[in-house]
C-alpha cells in the first residue's frame, strides 16, 4: 500500500508538472503573439523599384504598419529571377520582423532555373496571405488581322512554325505562358526572346513578332491607343479591366489560367500565432476600398483570404509548370 501511494503521488506529480509545462508553453505564445510586432518590420520586394511588385509592395507596406503599429519599411532585394531576395527571407529569423512579396510562379519555376538554389520555397516559406494577382492576357499585333483566339489558333495551324511569340527572356512567366498556350492549342510557333517586356513592345507593334502572353499592364496604354489587341484574359474569371475580353476557356482553350502573383511571405518555422495576426491584419487592409481600386486601376486584383488556401496553390502551382518547362523541354541557360 505505502509503494501504491507512492508511485500515484509520483504519477500524480508528473503529470501536474507536464501540465504546468504545457501552460506555460500556451501563455508564453500568446503573450509573444500579443506583444508582436514590438519594433519595424522589413518588407522584402525581390524586384527593382517602380514595377508592379513594388507598387504592390509599398502600397501594402503603407496601410498595413498603422494596423500593426510599427513601421513596415519595403527593401529591394533584386536580381535572379526573384532568387536573391527569397533567398534573404529564407535565411531570416522566423520572428515576424522579415517578410517578403514575392510570386509563387517565379518561385515555383526556380527550381528548374537555378542549379545553386539555396532555398525551397515548399521547405523554407510559409504563405501568409495572396494580397492580389495581374491580369495576364493574350495580346496580339492588330496587322495579324486576327479577331479571336480560335482565329489565331487556325492561322497558326495553317502556317506551321511560321508565327512567333514574344517573352521576357527563356525561362520566365511570359516564356512559359506561351509554351503552355502552345502546348494546349497543339500548334508550331516559335519563341522569341527578348530582355524585357518594353524591348518586345515595339516589334510586336509592327507585327515583327506575332503575340504574346502577358501582363497586360504593361500594354494597356497601346490596347487604348489600338497598336495591340487583347484577346483574351488568363485569369478564371473576366477582368473588370477588360470586362468585354473573354477568358482563355471561354475563348476555346479550355482550363489556361496564368497570372502575376503578389503573396505575403515569412520565414518557415514562425510562430502560428504570429501568422494568424499578419493574415488577419492583412486582410484587413486588403478590404479597403482606396487600395483596391488604386491597384485595379493597375490592373491587379486584390485577393486575401486564409494562410491554408494561399499555401494549398503552391504544389497546384510547382505541379503546372514543372509539367510545362518538361514538355517543352527548356534546359538551364
Amino acid at each position: 500500500m505505502p509503494t501504491r501511494r507512492l508511485m500515484n503521488g509520483w504519477l500524480t506529480a508528473m503529470f501536474a508538472g507536464v501540465f504546468m509545462q504545457i501552460l506555460t508553453l500556451v501563455w508564453s505564445a500568446n503573450a509573444h503573439a500579443q506583444s508582436y510586432p514590438a519594433k519595424p518590420i522589413k518588407l522584402i520586394a525581390p524586384y527593382p523599384p517602380g514595377g508592379g511588385l513594388d507598387t504592390v509592395s509599398r502600397a501594402f507596406a503603407e496601410r498595413l504598419a498603422p494596423r500593426l503599429g510599427q513601421p513596415v519599411t519595403v527593401e529591394n532585394r533584386p536580381g535572379g529571377g526573384a532568387t536573391i531576395g527569397g533567398d534573404v527571407l529564407a535565411k531570416s529569423a522566423p520572428d515576424g520582423y522579415t517578410l517578403m512579396v514575392g510570386s509563387i510562379v517565379d518561385y515555383s519555376l526556380a527550381p528548374h532555373f537555378h542549379r545553386h538554389l539555396t532555398f525551397d520555397m515548399r521547405r523554407d516559406f510559409v504563405a501568409i496571405v495572396e494580397i492580389a494577382f495581374g491580369t495576364v492576357g493574350l495580346v496580339v499585333a492588330p496587322s495579324l488581322g486576327v479577331n479571336s483566339v480560335a482565329e489565331l489558333i487556325a492561322l497558326a495551324k495553317a502556317k506551321p512554325g511560321q508565327l512567333s511569340f514574344a517573352s521576357s527572356g527563356n525561362g520566365g512567366a511570359i516564356h512559359l505562358n506561351g509554351e503552355m498556350f502552345k502546348q494546349m492549342a497543339a500548334i508550331d510557333i516559335l519563341h522569341v526572346p527578348y530582355k524585357g517586356t518594353t524591348q518586345f513592345q515595339p516589334d510586336l507593334m509592327a507585327g515583327r513578332v506575332q503575340f504574346s502572353v502577358d501582363n497586360v499592364l504593361a500594354h494597356l496604354p497601346h490596347v487604348k491607343s489600338g497598336k495591340v489587341r487583347v484577346l483574351a484574359v488568363a485569369s478564371r474569371q473576366r477582368s473588370p479591366l477588360l470586362p468585354d475580353v473573354p477568358t482563355m476557356s471561354e475563348a476555346g482553350v479550355t482550363g489556361f489560367e496564368s497570372s502575376t502573383n503578389y503573396t505575403l511571405f515569412a520565414p518557415a518555422g514562425m510562430a502560428a500565432e504570429i501568422v494568424a495576426v499578419l493574415n488577419k491584419e492583412a486582410n484587413a487592409v486588403l478590404q479597403q476600398p482606396e487600395l483596391r481600386e488604386r491597384l485595379l486601376a493597375l490592373g491587379i486584383v486584390v485577393t486575401g483570404g486564409t494562410t491554408e488556401t494561399v499555401q494549398a496553390k503552391i504544389p497546384v502551382e510547382m505541379v503546372r509548370w514543372a509539367g510545362v518547362i518538361k514538355a517543352a523541354n527548356i534546359r538551364p541557360e
